[in-house]
């Protein structure tokens, strides 16, 4: 059991690197210093959005609108380490106590 929160809090250490991956990709299309004509990087492109994309969309329904600031990577990265504080505080030592 062990080995499994040890892989559910590495794939969500993960996520986090993906969502700020996304977010600088995203300010570097929109400033102009990526071309997204090239091929390699609209496929790079393509791939974060559709990562990040369902599990931004309900934050962005939720947040007000900004003008052309999108908070909600921010949001969602704070709630996943919440849930890795979480499960590493509440849910990882009840497990190693009825392992023993």
């Amino acid at each position: 059991m062990t080995a499994f929160f040890w892989l559910i809090d590495r794939l969500i250490g993960l996520y986090i690197w993906v969502l700020i991956i996304a977010a600088v990709f995203s300010l570097l299309t929109a400033f102009n210093v990526l071309d997204t004509r090239n091929r390699l990087v609209w496929t790079i492109g393509d791939f974060l959005w559709r990562v990040t994309e369902p599990a931004l969309r309900p934050i962005r329904r939720i947040l007000p609108n900004l003008g052309g600031v999108d908070l909600s990577p921010l949001v969602l990265i704070l709630l996943l380490q919440a849930l890795q504080i979480f499960l590493s505080i509440t849910v990882y030592p009840a497990m190693l106590r009825l392992a023993a």
